[in-house]
């Protein structure tokens, strides 16, 4: 190509420029075996790459030292002629013609024509290396390859950290459920949510007008049956058969009394105080008055903030194994700049429907004592920590597990 082409356009000077794996000037016109370390050789393949970014895709480029930038066009006249034509040969590599005679239209044509059909044969028949021998070039001794592939080798194996990122929740540890006493409609909620209350402060009332009215129909009825045992009592002085009516009205009278004495504890049952100090937490008042609740629901649950875990829904498609003991780091939302160590106590063997109906797993874990706890009710981001794997893994662990499911290993 450098020396042959001659034949068809006069030139004074051509280069071969190689493109793959190690970019270089291949060969010179006139010159069986160029140095790579020639002066001349360095500054052409500066100026191979270049006119390559100028040329931007096109077969062909005439150029000349304004082509090139100032550092380089300074050195122009001393290593080429004047007028130059760059020449694409496809994936393998360019060739440039120098001469001292501006190039023609038809003379650019016509080397692009010759250049396609060295591109061609580039493909077809050129030598290449297949991956055997790169892999013994790589690995040659002494080389900078060999080092390059020691480091490469060396970072690939580092042992990392194996984690994930889940989304989490400061809740309640071991809290107290404050449920409907009885099924009615939940009159007034006299707490705010997260609102500090006393052991015996009122909490919420149930509506008491059923249960009111049927105290009051059991204390009249109980009243009633005091009398007619009154007055049995009286006759049983004088009549025999009043005696036998007695005993009746003494067991209608217990019966009354009961059901007045159950009628009034229930009344007082629709009065909800809190049974221990401690916060309220629950979503809004205004959501529970009016409301109509069974008996034994939830309506609000009763917390120590001295007591508090942590609540995390490590997504199904990010899972990876995990055992009590794991280490857990909470990143709080409001706090961008603290985090708190957590030790993992239990995780979900199976995989519920969480916030945005996405599979996850359930992770309970305990705040480590010696930090000062998080606020109670607190969002955030959760970093769950498992085994120790070599970097390459941590980096093609995803990618593996997509590959894995679209192929179906």
């Amino acid at each position: 190509m450098v020396n042959e082409t001659q034949q068809l356009l006069s030139y004074r000077q051509a280069a071969f420029w190689r493109e793959g794996l190690h970019r270089h000037v291949e060969a010179l016109s006139g010159l069986a075996e160029p140095d790579p370390t020639a002066p001349y050789l360095q500054w052409l393949a500066a100026a191979f790459r270049q006119l390559q970014k100028q040329a931007g895709g096109a077969l062909s480029l005439a150029c000349e030292a304004g082509s090139l930038p100032d550092k380089q066009a300074a050195e122009w006249e001393q290593w080429l002629p004047e007028h130059g034509l760059w020449l694409a040969l496809g994936e393998h590599g360019a060739l440039l013609l120098a001469r001292d005679m501006p190039w023609g239209e038809y003379e650019i044509r016509l080397a692009e024509e010759l250049a396609d059909g060295y591109g061609h044969a580039l493909k077809a028949f050129a030598p290449r290396r297949d991956w055997r021998e790169e892999a013994r070039g790589w690995l040659r001794p002494g080389g900078k390859r060999r080092r390059a592939l020691l480091i490469a080798l060396a970072v690939a194996c580092f042992p990392v950290r194996l984690s994930v990122l889940a989304k989490a929740e400061v809740v309640p540890s071991d809290p107290m459920l404050l449920r409907a006493p009885v099924a009615g409609v939940i009159d007034k909620v006299a707490v705010l949510p997260n609102q500090p209350v006393k052991r015996g402060a009122a909490l919420f009332d149930l509506d008491a007008t059923a249960l009111t009215g049927q105290f009051e129909l059991a204390r009249q009825e109980a009243q009633a049956a005091e009398e007619s045992f009154r007055a049995s009592a009286q006759l049983a002085l004088t009549d025999d058969k009043g005696k036998l009516a007695l005993a009746q009205e003494k067991a209608k009278l217990e019966e009354k009394d009961i059901s007045a004495d159950f009628a009034g504890r229930e009344l007082k049952r629709l009065h909800v105080v809190a049974p221990a100090d401690g916060v309220v937490v629950f979503s809004d008042r205004n959501d529970w008055q009016g409301k109509a609740v069974a008996v034994g629901e939830k309506v609000m649950t009763l917390a120590d903030p001295a007591k508090v875990e942590l609540t995390a829904w490590l997504p199904a498609g990010e899972a990876l194994s995990l055992s009590p003991g794991s280490q857990v780091t909470l990143y709080p939302n409001s706090s961008p700049f603290h985090s708190y160590g957590a030790t993992l106590l239990r995780v979900a063997y199976k995989a519920e429907p969480a916030e945005g109906n996405m599979l996850a797993y359930r992770l309970q874990a305990r705040f480590d004592p010696e930090q000062r706890l998080p606020a109670l009710g607190q969002m955030g981001t959760a970093r769950v920590y498992g085994d120790w794997v070599p970097l390459t893994y941590y980096a093609l662990r995803r990618p593996l597990t997509a590959a894995r499911q679209w192929l179906g290993w």
